[in-house]
């Protein structure tokens, strides 16, 4: 939790105003085998859904692919082959955005390997640098190897992130935590790393922060909490988040406020993969897009509460059991643009 000066360029809030949301048809049947049609089902519903609320550029690798998208996500959502990409992951793959001191937008690739090379994603290591292209920005790599759902940003000097995933030889070898924190800190124009212990080795991810605890705005983040008869690794992994959490401070010295969201009891998945987060969402403009997950009780509290601490905004819940099931959700299949 060590602070450092800022350097003038900056990544904001994500519920600043968007340009658009970026997201990636999944066509790879050696990645998803019989599940992809269930899954591309999921991010069609996911792109028509945002689309509602502003405009979605869905990245294809080939042609076949992007007809197979059109179809499904129908006229609202434009659909590109000019950035191929491998898989969906758009939040670790496409640039972090940020502004520099004369307000203008800039691109920072976070130099995505495969979540530590765990997977072989060519065309997705390009996608950063591709974007900023497309869109005209100046490009930045950032000097540590890292994904968009790895971070988590107020937009006004605090960021947090698991060492589990970031401070990890498979991303960073070489580099001290100290090294790893003053880069993100110069990549993200903060001041203030928070950071929780993680989960190493069980998930593709290395545990990203983006699945238990996200900033609503400055002073605030929130937590999601699993149910008090489970004690699995992930459950231990929330709830010391929760604590810790609730005793940090940001970069301006405000102790953190910290909102509690409650698991679900029940999902209908049984995949060991799925992702039970309400907190995986992903903020557009006027809307809050997240998961329900047929627990009637956690379901209508989770919006209730994700209602509370956006107000103003619509909260929309979407059945993406097939798209969670995979590891993943909502906030890691897509990446908001900036206005510019």
């Amino acid at each position: 939790m060590n602070e450092t000066p800022w350097t003038g360029a900056r990544v904001g809030p994500d519920d600043a105003p968007h340009a658009r949301t970026w997201m990636s048809w999944p066509a790879a049947r050696s990645i998803w085998g019989r599940h992809l049609g269930g899954v591309q089902q999921d991010i069609a519903l996911v792109a028509r859904t945002v689309a509602q609320f502003e405009p979605v550029v869905m990245c294809a690798p080939d042609e076949a692919a992007a007809g197979a998208a059109r179809a499904a996500c129908g006229p609202t959502v434009t659909v590109t082959t000019l950035i191929p990409t491998d898989d969906l992951w758009m939040r670790d793959t496409a640039p972090v955005f940020r502004r520099d001191p004369q307000g203008r937008l800039e691109a920072v690739g976070l130099n995505f390997n495969g979540w530590g090379r765990k997977q072989t994603h060519g065309r997705d290591a390009e996608v950063a640098r591709a974007i900023a292209g497309r869109e005209g920005l100046r490009f930045h790599a950032a000097a540590f190897v890292g994904e968009g759902g790895a971070i988590e940003t107020d937009g006004d000097g605090t960021v947090m992130a698991t060492e589990s995933s970031l401070a990890n030889k498979n991303r960073n070898r070489g580099m001290s935590r100290d090294e790893i924190e003053r880069a993100v800190l110069s990549a993200y124009g903060a001041t203030k790393m928070i950071w929780v212990p993680g989960v190493k080795n069980r998930d593709i991810t290395d545990d990203h922060i983006d699945v238990t605890a996200r900033f609503v705005r400055p002073g605030v983040v929130i937590v999601q909490v699993p149910p008090p008869d489970r004690n699995d690794v992930w459950a231990r992994d929330a709830r010391e988040q929760f604590a810790l959490l609730a005793r940090a401070t940001d970069a301006r010295g405000r102790q953190l406020q910290v909102i509690r969201v409650d698991g679900p009891d029940t999902v209908r998945s049984r995949r060991s993969t799925f992702v039970d987060s309400y907190l995986n969402f992903h903020v557009v403009n006027g809307a809050v897009i997240t998961a329900q997950f047929g627990d009637p009780e956690k379901d209508v509290a989770a919006h209730r509460t994700l209602a509370a601490a956006f107000p103003g905004r619509l909260v929309v819940q979407l059945d993406v059991d097939r798209l969670m099931a995979g590891g993943g959700g909502i906030h890691c299949s897509t990446m908001h643009q900036p206005l510019p």
